[in-house]
């Protein structure tokens, strides 16, 4: 998760006294050994289990094999994630648990003393936040072959679990996070450490179109809690069916913000991959809207917001990949697809970007 400081500064800019995003992304890891991990679990969820390291950029994560086979994720949070964040997350885990018990997303699991998180002594006596998950089985989608019933089958999963987070609240959902479109004016700064010039001059021009024709319209639109974060990394299908969702993971970057910015978000990450980058967030975005349908106003800046979901990519990794070289090509993996995407939709006026969005039988790509 990347908190949002709104001085950001130029890259190797060190705010001072700001426990924003620097203070976040700079706090190491949590890097318990295996051996420790599994004492902590069997002490707190009386667990013997095999633990197997996951992959994370901010927090520790481990999956953990019972003897029966029962399988976790047990999650060790950085340092500098605050609490109240944490909360919010188990929160709107077991809200969605209550409301919509189908959905296939992790449940919480309580410690043997009842509690949905722990706290754990790290290096220096820094305490931090552990819980549990339980474990999806199922493949990641970005390792599968794209196709429109697996888009139609996301837009609905999509469109299910919003329906399921409607009426959710917490005092934590309000909060500054830099992967919210809807806030995307607050990286307008990050325009000037574009070295290319045609690249910089690209960036602008998106980022007038949401200043100027989106930005005034979004305290105006419904918002609620959103997953914020519904890619190709985040749902996991079946091996045998690539078209059914097993999970839908990692809601690390929820907030309360407007919804139509979720359907722009997740629609985005299907730009790639088609020799038509409308075919895939068209199929998606029909899909959603069968079971959660946007309001005309939505759909007048569905693809404004799409546009810059990939703006936003484009700023967020190309500053941090100078700030933090070491881990660069992490950083930069979906760089190259959103500087793809953005030329792709240089030449579009805003109608004719989101009426090639909404009206996939124009496109020859209605599913």
């Amino acid at each position: 998760m990347l908190m949002l400081d709104t001085h950001l500064g130029p890259p190797g800019a060190r705010p001072e006294g700001r426990p924003g995003e620097a203070a976040a992304l700079g706090t190491a890891a949590p890097d318990l050994a295996p051996a420790q991990v599994h004492a902590l679990v069997a002490r707190l969820y009386g667990i013997d289990g095999i633990v197997k390291p996951l992959a994370g950029e901010r927090d520790q994560n481990c999956a953990v094999e019972a003897a029966d086979g029962s399988r976790y994720v047990v999650k060790i949070s950085n340092p500098s994630e605050p609490t109240p964040l944490v909360d919010f997350q188990i929160a709107a885990l077991e809200h969605v648990a209550r409301t919509s018990p189908g959905l296939a997303v992790p449940r919480v699991v309580r410690t043997l003393d009842g509690h949905a998180c722990d706290t754990v002594a790290l290096a220096e006596g820094v305490r931090t936040t552990v819980r549990m998950l339980t474990y999806l089985e199922g493949i990641q989608i970005r390792e599968t072959q794209r196709t429109a019933t697996q888009r139609v089958a996301m837009g609905k999963g999509l469109a299910e679990l919003d329906l399921a987070l409607q009426g959710f609240t917490h005092p934590a959902a309000v909060h500054d996070l830099l992967w919210n479109v809807s806030a995307a004016h607050r990286l307008t700064v990050q325009l000037d450490s574009l070295t290319d010039r045609s690249r910089r001059t690209l960036a602008q021009s998106f980022m007038t179109r949401f200043t100027h024709h989106v930005l005034p319209r979004l305290s105006s639109l419904r918002a609620q809690v959103i997953h914020n974060d519904y890619h190709l990394y985040n749902v996991l299908v079946a091996p045998d069916d690539q078209a059914r969702i097993t999970g839908i993971i990692d809601f690390g970057d929820m907030l309360h913000a407007p919804l139509v910015g979720e359907v722009a978000t997740a629609a985005a990450f299907h730009m790639a991959g088609s020799a038509d980058p409308f075919e895939g967030p068209a199929q998606f975005v029909e899909a959603y809207q069968a079971v959660l349908p946007l309001t005309e106003p939505e759909l007048d800046i569905v693809a404004d917001l799409m546009a810059t979901r990939q703006l936003i990519t484009v700023l967020i990794s190309e500053w941090r990949a100078l700030r933090y070289p070491e881990n660069r090509a992490y950083i930069m993996r979906h760089n190259p697809a959103a500087w793809e995407a953005l030329s792709q939709m240089a030449d579009l006026s805003r109608n004719d970007a989101r009426d090639r969005l909404l009206n996939p039988a124009r496109n020859g790509t209605s599913s």
